[in-house]
C-alpha cells in the first residue's frame, strides 16, 4: 500500500525487521523444544537464543542488505535468512532448522502477522462503534426522513440510521473474532507434513508459546481455506465501511444537505470553484472498499493448491497481506474520525420533511383511514389520489398540501376525526418505538428525551 493510505504501527507489522523477529522467534522456540525433549543439546540452544536476541536486537540496515546479498546467490528467502543467522550465531547453529522446512517458518510466521494485524483491525472496530453510538445517541430524536429507492418514504430519527450500522459493525467485529482464531495457526511438521524429522512436541511447544493453535494437517503448508475465510472477512468489512460512506456522500449532496463531512480551516474544495465542499473523505472510503475486496478473489484462489504443496499462493500474499490490513486499518481510522466530527442539520432534515407538501405521511393516513372503517382499499385509493394531486403539482403556485386535498375531499369528510389526522401526520409518532430499537441494538434505550 502507498504510504499515504499507510499507518505506521500496521506497515511496521509487514516491515522484513519485524517478519526476522518472528522469524527467529519460531527458529529458537523449536530449538529450545528439541533440547527440551533431548534432540538438540540444551547448552547449544541456550547460545543460539542469546546470541539471536543479539543480533536482532542489533538489527540494521546493513543486515538487511546482508540478508539480500546472500538471497541473491541462494534465490531463497528463508536459507538466506539462516546463513545471516548462522554467521551471528556461530558453530551452534547447525542445531536450528533441524527437521524443519521453510513452509514451516514462513506460514507460522505469517499466522503471527496476521494476528497482529487483527488486533489493530479490532481496536479499530472499537473506535468505529464508540464513534456510532456516540453519535447514535445524540440523534436518537433527530427527525430525517427514510429514503426507499432514493425517494422519500417516511420519517425515521438519524440516530437509529447510525444504529443501524453500529449494529453491523458489531456483527463485523464478531466475524473477526472468528477469523483471528481460524488464522491463529502453527505448523512445525516438516516436509509435506509427516512429522517424521520432528516430534509433534515441539509444534505444540512453539504454538502455545506464539499464542497459535497446531494445524491438525498442515500437508507442509498450512491449508489455504484459512485464508480464504479471513480475506473474505476483511472483504465484508470493507462493504460495510463503503454502505455508511455512500449514506454519508448522498446526505452532503447540494440538494440534500442533511451531513456532510467536517470541513477544516483552510481546505479547499476545488482549484476552480471556491465554494465546493466535497465528500472527499468518503470518496476515499468507497475506494478503500474496493481495494481491500479485491483481495478476497485471489485468496479464494489460493485455496487450490498442488498435492502437498506449491507457492503459487506465495506471490498472492506478499501482495495482499499487507496491502489488505493496511488499507482497512487506515480505512476505519478514516470513518471513526469521520463519524465523530461529522456535521449533521437537523432544521434541513425537518425541511427535507415536509417538502413534499406532506405526502410522506401517506402510510399512516392509510392506517388512520382503515381504523375508522374504510376498507383498506378505499382507503389506499383515497390516500394515493390526494397523494398524487399534491405531488405531480409541486413547485407550481396551484399545488395543495396533502392536508389541505385531504380535508377538501368529501369521501373523508366526516368519516375520520381532524384530530386523528393531525396524529397521523405528526412525524414524532415515528418515534413511539425508539426506546425499544435503542434497547435491542445497544442494550440500553439512553436518555429520554
Amino acid at each position: 500500500m502507498v504510504p499515504r493510505y499507510t499507518r505506521p504501527v500496521m506497515a511496521a507489522i509487514w516491515s522484513p525487521e519485524n517478519r526476522y523477529r518472528i522469524w527467529f522467534k519460531i527458529e529458537a522456540l523449536a530449538c529450545e523444544a528439541m533440547a527440551e525433549y533431548g534432540a538438540v543439546p540444551k547448552e547449544a540452544a541456550k547460545v543460539v537464543r542469546e546470541k539471536g536476541d543479539a543480533a536482532l536486537a542489533a538489527f540494521s540496515d546493513a543486515d538487511l542488505a546482508r540478508i539480500d546479498e546472500i538471497e541473491a546467490e541462494t534465490r531463497h528467502d528463508v536459507i538466506a535468512f539462516l546463513t545471516w543467522l548462522a554467521e551471528k550465531v556461530g558453530p551452534e547453529s547447525r542445531f536450528v532448522h533441524l527437521g524443519m522446512t521453510s513452509s514451516d517458518v514462513l506460514d507460522t510466521c505469517l499466522a503471527v502477522q496476521l494476528v497482529q494485524a487483527t488486533d489493530l483491525l479490532l481496536k479499530d472496530l472499537d473506535d468505529v462503534l464508540t464513534a456510532l453510538k456516540a453519535r447514535a445517541f445524540e440523534h436518537k430524536y433527530t427527525l430525517t426522513i427514510g429514503r426507499s429507492h432514493g425517494i422519500h418514504a417516511e420519517p425515521t430519527s438519524f440516530g437509529l440510521k447510525l444504529a443501524g450500522h453500529y449494529a453491523e459493525f458489531v456483527r463485523n467485529k464478531a466475524r473477526l473474532e472468528s477469523a483471528r482464531a481460524e488464522i491463529a495457526t502453527c505448523a512445525i511438521s516438516g516436509a509435506v507434513g509427516t512429522y517424521a524429522h520432528l516430534d509433534p512436541r515441539v509444534e505444540s511447544y512453539v504454538a502455545e508459546r506464539l499464542g497459535l493453535k497446531p494445524e491438525p494437517v498442515s500437508t507442509q503448508v498450512i491449508p489455504r481455506d484459512r485464508h480464504a475465510a479471513y480475506f473474505c472477512t476483511l472483504a465484508v468489512i470493507a462493504s460495510g465501511i463503503e454502505r455508511l460512506a455512500t449514506e454519508v456522500r448522498h446526505l452532503q449532496r447540494s440538494e440534500v444537505r442533511e451531513a456532510e463531512e467536517f470541513f477544516h480551516p483552510g481546505q479547499k474544495g476545488s482549484s476552480a470553484m471556491p465554494h465546493k465542499r466535497n465528500p472527499v473523505l468518503t470518496e476515499n472510503l468507497t475506494g478503500l472498499a474496493r481495494l481491500v475486496r479485491s483481495a478476497a478473489i485471489p485468496a479464494l484462489e489460493n485455496v487450490a493448491l498442488w498435492h502437498e504443496r506449491d507457492i503459487s499462493h506465495s506471490s498472492v500474499e506478499r501482495n495482499i497481506c499487507p496491502d489488505a490490513t493496511i488499507g482497512l486499518d487506515f480505512a476505519l481510522a478514516r470513518l471513526s474520525g469521520l463519524i465523530s466530527k461529522l456535521l449533521i442539520y437537523p432544521d434541513r432534515m425537518a425541511a427535507n420533511i415536509e417538502s413534499l407538501g406532506g405526502v410522506v405521511h401517506s402510510g399512516e393516513v392509510l392506517l388512520a383511514l382503515a381504523r375508522a372503517g374504510l376498507s383498506r382499499e378505499d382507503a389506499y385509493r383515497i390516500v394515493q389520489r390526494n397523494a398524487m394531486a399534491t405531488w405531480t403539482k409541486l413547485g407550481t403556485p396551484e399545488c395543495r398540501t396533502f392536508r389541505e386535498n385531504l380535508d377538501a375531499d368529501p369521501e373523508i369528510s366526516g368519516r375520520i376525526a381532524p384530530d386523528l389526522l393531525d396524529a397521523a401526520m405528526d412525524s414524532r409518532q415515528h418515534l413511539k418505538a425508539i426506546d425499544a430499537l435503542y434497547e435491542k441494538v445497544f442494550g440500553e434505550p439512553g436518555p429520554a428525551q
